[in-house]
């Protein structure tokens, strides 16, 4: 049992010597590993020397963050500059992209456009050997202070984000600032329909500060009118853009002050040629197609009849037409006036069928009527004479139509004349009747008066509203 002991303590004994002794030469080719390196660092400063030097790690160097320098944290940006002094003067300028849509029926437009802010936070100021300026995109808009503007009146708008957000800020070392975005904006329109489609509409987009009265803001537009740039190929289908300007107000609201407010002023004129087209020729010539009844026999029932019906209901169909794509204002526009006009036209041409229909048949009760009054000279005594001089030749005269009849002039006349000899005591009597029946005068004064009427309706119509 010593024995076992004896030998556990001399293997412990070695195992802790050759540990000491590996630590021993691992330090010694460490130093030497050290040693080598250095001599090889001086080796390759020496003046022509053949190994090469080792550059230094970039990425270990100093970076100055555009936070240091513009010394963001050791001011309050949440205050405007210069607080409690003057007003900080802001301009503006656009550049007009595009101008999109129009809408009558939800009373808006809609452009995108390029909004830009001049401005001086003396905050931002920072040192340059090179006196250039530094561009910044929207991730320090957070940490700044920049104009609270907001368009007035509008309904939808956004700042562009694809790829990125469309938004840029650059900074000078004097401490000028421009800030510029691209936003697409909806807005408001209160449009004048009264004259439509031969109307002039001016819109407007305004501009003003939502929190900073004109004490502490004050918006101008940077260079006047010209601080409204336009792209030549903008255009609109409906509409002909005759001019861009710029206005500046003020604007008051009791509860909180005065504000200055900038508008962006355009004014459309609506091209007349495509409701030529869609509205104004279709309801002309159904007016006018209404008119071929005057010449139309009266007795061609079928034929006057849904020839009225028909321009009637086509009407119908353009006024229903027009007044979907338009939105339900209180008043009448030149439009409806046009088209209701028409539509009065189309309609008296089908009543003058039924009067003319109606006194025909009226005349003709009462031609049938003085007939059977008429004395007969049948088993008379003393010889008679009854003459009837009648243009209906052959014709039988119960006979109520007037086919066959003279021209007289051009007119077509039904007309009897009838004369009869009746003796009595004194001797013969002659008596002399005459019925002169016209029923085609009221077709023949419309062939006249619906055109003529028409005509200047319409000289009355064009004169008024294309001023």
């Amino acid at each position: 049992m010593h024995a076992d002991v004896c030998f556990l303590l001399c293997a412990c004994f070695l195992s802790g010597i050759l540990q000491l002794r590996g630590q021993a030469i691992q330090t010694c080719s460490q130093s030497r590993s050290r040693r080598e390196i250095s001599r090889t660092q001086r080796e390759g400063n020496k003046p022509g020397s053949t190994l090469p030097m080792r550059d230094p790690d970039v990425t270990k160097a100093p970076i100055t963050k555009s936070e240091q320098l513009l010394k963001l944290d050791h001011h309050d940006f949440t205050m405007r500059p210069g607080f409690g002094g003057p007003a900080v003067p802001v301009g503006v300028d656009v550049q007009l992209e595009s101008l999109d849509t129009i809408s009558e029926v939800d009373m808006d437009f809609t452009m995108t456009l390029y909004l830009r802010h001049y401005w001086k936070d003396e905050r931002l100021s920072f040192s340059s050997n090179t006196n250039k300026s530094m561009t910044f995109d929207g991730r320090l808009l957070k940490k700044i202070w920049v104009p609270d503007v907001f368009f007035v009146h509008s309904k939808r708008s956004f700042i562009h984000d694809t790829t990125t957000e469309n938004v840029m800020l650059r900074v000078y070392p004097d401490g000028k600032v421009l800030y510029s975005l691209r936003v697409t904006v909806t807005a408001m329109c209160n449009m004048d329909l009264s004259h439509f489609p031969l109307d002039t509409q001016t819109c407007s987009l305004e501009i003003e500060s939502y929190a900073y009265t004109d004490d502490d803001l004050m918006l101008y537009w940077k260079r006047g009118n010209r601080s409204l740039q336009t792209d030549e190929k903008i255009s609109l289908s409906q509409f002909l853009i005759q001019e861009f300007h710029t206005t500046t107000k003020l604007a008051f609201y009791s509860s909180t002050g005065w504000y200055n407010r900038l508008y962006i002023n355009f004014t459309l004129r609506r091209h007349i040629f495509f409701f030529l087209l869609q509205t104004y020729f279709p309801a002309t010539l159904m007016v006018m197609l209404s008119w071929v009844s005057f010449w139309i026999d009266r007795r061609a029932v079928p034929a006057r009849v849904p020839l009225g019906i028909t321009t009637v209901l086509t009407m119908s169909t353009i006024i229903t037409g027009v007044n979907a794509s338009m939105p339900r204002v209180s008043y009448i526009k030149a439009v409806d006036i046009y088209l209701w006009v028409s539509f009065v036209f189309v309609f008296l041409s089908v009543i003058e069928y039924a009067a003319v229909n109606y006194l025909s048949t009226v005349q003709e009760r009462k031609e049938r009527t003085q007939r059977s009054k008429m004395p007969c000279t049948c088993g008379m005594i003393h010889p008679g004479q009854m003459m009837m001089d009648s243009s209906y030749s052959d014709m039988d005269v119960m006979t109520t139509g007037n086919y066959g009849m003279s021209e007289l002039n051009g007119d077509k006349h039904e007309q009897f004349l009838m004369h009869f000899v009746m003796d009595n005591e004194q001797g013969p009597v002659t008596s002399r009747s005459s019925l002169y029946i016209d029923t085609h005068a009221i077709d023949k004064y419309s062939r006249v008066i619906f055109p003529g009427a028409y005509t200047l309706f319409n000289i009355i119509y064009w004169s008024i509203y294309s001023q």
